[in-house]
Order: structure tokens, then sequence, then C-alpha cells
């Protein structure tokens, strides 16, 4: 794939800017998400694919769960002490449900927080590339669409490292509530109920928190994640001109990554059957720090890169020391690496970290298309289209 530093990065910065500051936020499931699958799609058909569009019914907001959560154990802590063993057992349950449906939220396990969210309708955009002989395998190259809200929480990294510590803490204690109100269903002990109070506060705390992240108004979303929608875009631009010898590729742009990924689950699930001998290759926020590889990440469940793709990318750094590529994790977050892992297939995600694990501008007004760095971008293709590469030959 014989091409320059100057045009890579001139195209990469062009589809930023076009996503970013044209087109704007991104919230899922509304315009600003349509209007950047229109031209993600539209650049696709340029380049001589036929994209198809595809959608699919999605939650509208990451923290409708959460609140429906907090708002259900204060109402479990208002109502235990009303009506003997009937209040209690009632508190027990509502407690137990709510807090075990959240667990299972963040482990991306459908319950019925899921079922009673609000939904709307969003989309997923690809287009697929044929090898030039025989088909061996499948490369699904993701990036998504949507932006996230400019939550207090996620402001510096001491207001995130603060909420991450408190929310393990905060759930530990709702999940102590639950247990608690049980025994007192059983017992009729008094004191459980006084013993309950740092829940409730908890409680209170996370529906304060989660209320304000509700409300806060979308990031523009450069580095997250209109430099991952850039590179599909720019990678299908120059396959184009040279096709794989033996990989079929398939360039994927989703919707609500930032709701808990129902882009990313519906694309595999209508796909899957589909593909020999898939591999999964995950863009997040390439345009400030990097390039960099993910070795772990995960809230609830860790989720870790598939070994032999992990290995591959590690020789490819070590052959090539001037890309300046390492690894890196997330803590409290997950990529839609976690979505393909969890389907069975093998996947990697370039995520854009510092060695240290901090997301440049991450869910901030501040991520916008000037503080992109053009070495790193340069730097992230060059590890991608090296990646590509060895995954085609095979070597």
């Amino acid at each position: 794939m014989p091409v320059t530093s100057n045009k890579i990065t001139e195209t990469l910065l062009n589809h930023i800017h076009e996503l970013a500051t044209t087109i704007g936020p991104r919230p899922p499931t509304k315009q600003g998400e349509r209007e950047a699958a229109d031209y993600a799609s539209q650049q696709l058909e340029s380049l001589g694919y036929q994209p198809t569009m595809e959608s699919f019914k999605s939650a509208v907001s990451i923290y409708h769960p959460h609140l429906i959560t907090a708002v259900s154990m204060l109402a479990a802590f208002m109502i235990y002490p009303l009506f003997g063993r009937v209040s209690a057992a009632l508190a027990a349950v509502v407690s137990l449900v709510a807090v075990l449906s959240d667990l299972l939220e963040l482990s991306f396990i459908s319950n019925p927080l899921r079922w009673i969210t609000p939904k709307g309708q969003s989309q997923n955009v690809f287009a697929t590339l044929e090898p030039q002989q025989a088909h061996h395998q499948d490369l699904i190259l993701v990036g998504h669409l949507d932006t996230h809200q400019t939550a207090k929480i996620f402001s510096s990294p001491g207001w995130l490292k603060s909420f991450q510590i408190f929310t393990f803490i905060g759930f530990a204690l709702l999940c102590v509530q639950g247990v608690l109100f049980t025994i007192g269903a059983i017992t009729q002990w008094q004191w459980l109920w006084f013993a309950s109070i740092p829940s409730a506060l908890a409680a209170l705390i996370l529906l304060i928190l989660f209320y304000e992240a509700n409300q806060a108004p979308f990031t523009a979303g450069a580095n997250d994640n209109a430099t991952a929608v850039a590179m599909v875009l720019t990678v299908a631009e120059t396959l184009a001109k040279q096709p794989l010898q033996h990989t079929r590729v398939w360039f994927v742009l989703t919707g609500c990554e930032e709701v808990q990924q129902y882009g990313m689950v519906d694309f595999i699930k209508r796909h899957k059957a589909e593909w020999l001998n898939p591999k999964v290759l995950i863009f997040e926020m390439l345009g400030v720090a990097g390039p960099a590889w993910l070795t772990k990440e995960g809230i609830i469940v860790p989720f870790k890169p598939e070994q032999d793709l992990l290995k591959m990318v590690e020789t490819i750094a070590e052959q090539n020391p001037e890309l300046g590529a390492y690894p890196s994790f997330i803590v409290g977050g997950n990529s839609e690496m976690a979505q393909a892992r969890q389907a069975g297939l093998p996947a990697i995600t370039f995520f854009g970290l510092t060695p240290e694990g901090e997301a440049p501008y991450w869910h901030q007004p501040a991520d916008t298309p000037d503080k992109m760095n053009p070495d790193v971008l340069w730097r992230t293709y060059q590890l991608t289209e090296l990646f590509i590469e060895k995954l085609d030959s095979g070597t």
C-alpha cells in the first residue's frame, strides 16, 4: 500500500473535521449520529463500494439503567420500615432485582433494566471488499459514529478516578442493602434499617451524579471517535486501489457504542455466520496518544485481546520501533472488543491511550479537531497497515 504521510494525514484530518465540526455532536439514536452514518455511506460509495445501512433499536442513554437502579434503591429504603415483614420483603426484592440487573447491564447481559429503558432508532453502515485471490479469512474493521455526554465525572483525571473509586464502593453498599433487607424480611431486626443508611446515601449520590451526566451536552467527539471512523474510511480508500490477496475486508461504522455497544451487538448477530476465520480490529481514540493497543479492558467482566493477534501486534511494534507503539489498558470502560470477544471472535483494539491508561479528552468539551496530532495519526495508520498486511500474508 504505497502512500505518503502527508496524503494520509490530510485525508484523516478532513474526515475528522467533517464529523466533529461540520456535523458536530452525534448523540446515539439522534440526528447527528444519522448524519454521520450518511456521511460514511456517501464516502464509501464515492470510493466505489456498495455500502449498506442497517437499522436497529437501541437504548438512548447509558445512564438510564443506573438512574433507575439508584431510584429503586432509595424507594426500597423508604418502603422497608412501613408495614413490617411485608414491606421489608418488598424492599428486599426491589433492592436485589435492581442491583443484580445493574451488574448484568455492566456485563452486557440482558436484564429488566434494559427491557424498560427508553429506546430509539439507530444504524450501522458497512461495506465489503473481496480479495484478489482465494478467500481464506475475514477482517472486520470497526469504528463507532456516536459521541458521549460531557459529564462532570469525566471533566478531569481526578474526577474520573474519584468516580471510579466511589462507584465501586457505592455498588458494594447497594449489594449490602439487598442482603440486609433480605435478612430483615426474615428476622424483623429493626437495627438493619439503620445499618442500611450508608447504602441509601450512596444511592442518593449516584442518583445525583448520573442525573447530571444524563443532562450534560454531547461532545463533538473528534478523538472519540471521529478518528476511528476516519481510519476505517481512509483504509477503505487505500485498499480500494489494491485489495488484499486472501482476506475479505469489512469496513464497519457502528451506532450507539456509547450506550453499551448496541450497534456492535446487532452487527455481530446479523453477520457472524457469514464470516470465514474472522479477525476483528477495533479503533478507538486514535488522534492524540499512541499508537497503542489494549491488553485488558472491562468494568465488571474483564476482556482481553485474542493471543495470536496480540503477539502479532507485539511483533510489529518490536520490528518497527519508529512507530513508537506500546501496550496499554483501560479501567472502568470497554471498547467494542468486549462484544467481539463475548461472541467468541478473535479481536484486538487499537486504542490511543497513554501508557498509563489515560484517555485524552475522553467525553470532554475539549475533544475538538484542533487537538489532533498528525504524527500520531500517521503512525497509527502505519501500524494498521502493517497489521493488515501481516494478517493477509499469514506470516
